[in-house]
């Protein structure tokens, strides 16, 4: 596994945690998660970078999420749908060096992983459309 999905992976675990306290800042629980969660600085780095920064954008992203999915409600997802989602859509939106087609494929693997048996479709088809409208060819 490439560090990066490693990051990717260790962040959709941070983004989980702090969806399950409602906490909007993961300073508090660096220390402790990190000691849990040991990774290479760069990996930890990305990482870092990826939580932070969801949670920082994250009403913009949760609209963006809203209107690309039709009759789905953003707190009636699964945990671990809506973070890999918004962890996928804040990439898409910031990581302009990361072309779109790796965060969607890096996204659908973790769902793979970390979902349910029908994650990987609906994480593709949200993204997928997302990508077409944020980033057109």
């Amino acid at each position: 596994m490439g560090k990066r999905r490693k990051a990717r992976e260790v962040a959709l675990q941070f983004l989980y945690q702090l969806d399950q306290t409602g906490a909007d800042d993961p300073t508090p629980f660096e220390h402790d998660f990190w000691k849990r969660h040991p990774v290479d600085e760069d990996a930890r780095a990305f990482a870092s970078s990826l939580v932070r920064g969801t949670k920082a954008q994250q009403a913009k992203i949760d609209v963006i999420i809203a209107e690309s999915t039709e009759h789905w409600d953003l707190e009636r997802m699964a945990v671990v749908d809506r973070n890999i989602l918004r962890m996928a859509v804040y990439e898409l939106l910031h990581e302009p060096t990361v072309p779109g087609k790796v965060t969607i494929n890096e996204a659908i693997e973790i769902a793979k992983k970390f979902g349910t048996a029908e994650s990987s479709r609906f994480i593709n088809g949200v993204l997928d459309r997302i990508h077409r409208e944020l980033r057109p060819a």
